[in-house]
């Protein structure tokens, strides 16, 4: 099956074309340098490049893949959650390309899609899932940190999400009190790379609750409370290097703590990662570390993949037609707030 597939969830343009799970081009177009004059996602600004990137990215995906529209078999795009109006752009374009091609037409849940990034791997990127197998997912983007029970593929339970602050946004809310350019996450992870991650003693919010949620706005506020009581910190460079270093070790142990805490309750033999902030080099190293303690697989997703991208749409979308899976209306509306449960 020859597969086109669209995302305009948040900032990323991006279109892929897959055959048969071969990724044969996933273009990006990102809009990092546009926002970051902001300080973040300024959704009037995202959905306006949304429009004017979509048919040009369309064209270079198809080029690349050296594949035709007369040759494509079903049309796929991010139904939602998302932003609204960014997710209506790359949407309804899809809809409008299904009914000019009479082709299927599916409509993607984004979070459902970067809980199965992980099994897309190799340089062509290539889904396998000849070796899936029931896992506990950990999905961390800049909005959302959830805990999924993969029973069996396109069969999911969700076991806890974010109560306010997700993982992502602590990151950038964090690197916006210490003066760090947007977007954060990246910065604190660089800066973190040389610095004492025992030098500054951080809450480590809902680690020891029993159920499978998140929180991080209490850290966040810690940060800001002790930013304010010792604003003469931020004049040493290598005490915000340590900063950074302790507020990512507090995140990163709330993560993989909740995780692999899931996985044996479960008695899952296999842990994935995917999101944006999946990229964060200590989270990586740390979760490959304690899996390995604790005799567990591990899968990350791709870097080129953590963040928005429509080969994982694409490759979702083509498994559940592969699996008979209902198609979606052309009259159906997008879903902003579309929850994986």
């Amino acid at each position: 099956m020859t597969l086109l597939a669209i995302e305009t969830s948040c900032d990323e343009t991006s279109v892929a074309v897959v055959r048969d799970g071969q990724v044969l081009a996933n273009i990006v177009s990102s809009q990092i340098q546009l926002h970051a004059e902001y300080g973040g996602i300024v959704p009037e600004l995202a959905t306006r490049e949304h429009l004017r990137n979509l048919r040009p990215v369309a064209r270079a995906a198809l080029a690349e893949a050296k594949v035709t529209s007369g040759e494509l078999e079903a049309i796929a795009a991010t139904q939602g959650p998302g932003l609204p109006s960014a997710l209506m752009v790359g949407f309804q374009a899809a809809q409008a390309m299904a009914f000019v091609l009479r082709k299927p037409f599916i409509g993607i849940h984004h979070h459902e899609a970067h809980l199965y990034s992980p099994w897309i791997m190799g340089h062509p990127p290539r889904a396998d899932f000849t070796s899936f197998r029931p896992s506990v997912s950990l999905i961390v983007s800049g909005g959302h940190t959830l805990l999924v029970h993969v029973e069996a593929e396109l069969e999911h339970r969700l076991l806890g999400s974010t109560v306010d602050d997700a993982a992502g946004e602590c990151f950038d809310k964090v690197a916006k009190l210490i003066g760090l350019p947007y977007p954060g996450g990246p910065e604190i992870d660089r800066l973190a790379e040389s610095g004492n991650p025992r030098r500054f003693a951080f809450p480590r919010p809902m680690i020891n609750d029993a159920n499978d949620d998140f929180s991080f706005s209490g850290l966040k506020t810690s940060v800001r409370y002790f930013l304010r009581d010792h604003p003469e910190l931020l004049n040493d460079n290598q005490t915000v290097r340590d900063l950074c270093a302790s507020v990512q070790a507090a995140i990163v142990e709330v993560l993989v703590t909740k995780t692999i805490r899931a996985a044996r309750r479960l008695g899952v033999g296999c842990v994935t990662a995917s999101g944006g902030v999946i990229c964060n080099r200590a989270l990586r190293q740390e979760l490959a570390v304690t899996c390995q303690r604790n005799g567990l697989t591990l899968r990350l997703a791709e870097k080129s993949l953590c963040t928005d991208n429509a080969a994982m749409i694409g490759v979702l979308a083509e498994r559940k037609v592969l699996k008979s899976r209902p198609v979606t209306s052309l009259q159906a509306e997008i879903a902003p707030s579309w929850t994986l449960d």
